[in-house]
């Protein structure tokens, strides 16, 4: 394979995973009067059964944190799983789905500069110049989309919780593995939430969730979570977190693509250039860079992909 197909290739499962993220926001839509909390710690408990069996068949080596790594873990379960997701429900009252979307595509500055950094490299210059396109994108869609004050409030605790769900993984990724980091993320999110449940909404709670928030819950179980965590956590292992970061530009458009295809109206002509104005952002840094001019036979040769940051430990798969 050659380098160029290498490097998309670990972009793929982050790919994969920013569009699921993206259709959680139209699907959240059904726990708007659910019961927040215990909605979202039926989520978590099933999500975390579900990462034990699939982790168990495909043989990954999963071990308890210990030490820091507790910190780590549950600051990423508190803003990832728990803040984030009473974020995007609360949102999406106040504003279309894909507004709230996109604040997540805001997330690249954040991480091309404390991911590297975390991961001890210096920024990457293509990522940086790349961050400020995508939140331009996302600022168009910000001001254009239908929202209010509150709106835009929610939609900046999702981007803050965002940025932390993908920095808080990455000092544990190297023992922890894309598995280990989304089941303990996962069991920690869910007993965090389900003490908010029995406190704030009473131990009979789950009783009044209807069939069709039971099938959102499901969907939010299986696809955004256990499968989107483990395709997530995977590229920014072999990609690095700051070059992950720019695929959270799909978010928004997959929001609105998954909105307009549920009936809830297709977004504005200005929310869909803004979209536009993410993606060309996205081309921009993760594009093939060209290495210096090479004289001689091999100068055919001469353009290559440029190999992704190094992380922290050798490349490889991520969750």
């Amino acid at each position: 394979m050659d380098t160029s197909s290498a490097s998309f290739a670990q972009l793929l499962p982050g790919i994969a995973g920013m569009a699921l993220v993206g259709s959680s926001v139209t699907v959240s839509h059904a726990l708007v009067g659910a019961p927040l909390f215990t909605a979202q710690a039926v989520r978590y408990a099933a999500a975390t059964a579900i990462l034990v069996v699939i982790a168990r068949c495909a043989g990954a080596r999963l071990v308890w944190p210990r030490g820091r790594e507790w910190l780590w873990l549950a600051g990423l379960a508190v803003t990832g799983l728990v803040l984030f997701n009473v974020a995007v429900v609360r949102g999406v009252e106040h504003a279309e789905p894909a507004v709230i979307a996109v604040a997540v595509a805001c997330v690249p500055l954040v991480l091309g500069v404390v991911g590297p950094l975390l991961e001890r490299r210096r920024p990457s210059r293509q990522v940086l110049l790349a961050a400020p396109v995508v939140m331009a994108g996302a600022v168009l869609v910000q001001g254009t989309g239908r929202t209010d004050a509150v709106g835009v409030a929610w939609a900046a605790l999702a981007l803050g919780c965002e940025a932390a769900f993908t920095l808080l993984a990455v000092p544990v990724l190297e023992r922890h593995s894309p598995w280990g980091v989304s089941l303990h993320a996962t069991w920690l999110g869910a007993a965090m939430l389900a003490v908010l449940g029995v406190s704030r909404e009473g131990p009979s709670a789950a009783g009044e969730l209807t069939g069709s928030q039971w099938v959102a819950i499901g969907y939010l179980a299986l696809m955004v979570t256990a499968l989107a965590f483990v395709l997530w956590y995977s590229t920014v292992r072999s990609a690095g977190a700051a070059r992950a970061g720019l695929l959270t530009g799909i978010a928004p458009l997959s929001a609105a693509v998954v909105g307009a295809a549920s009936g809830d109206g297709a977004p504005g002509g200005w929310v869909w250039l803004g979209i536009a104005v993410v993606i060309v952002g996205l081309i921009l840094g993760l594009r093939a860079r060209a290495l210096p001019a090479v004289e001689g036979p091999d100068a055919d040769h001469a353009t290559l992909t440029a190999p992704p940051p190094a992380p922290a430990r050798p490349a490889g798969d991520r969750p």
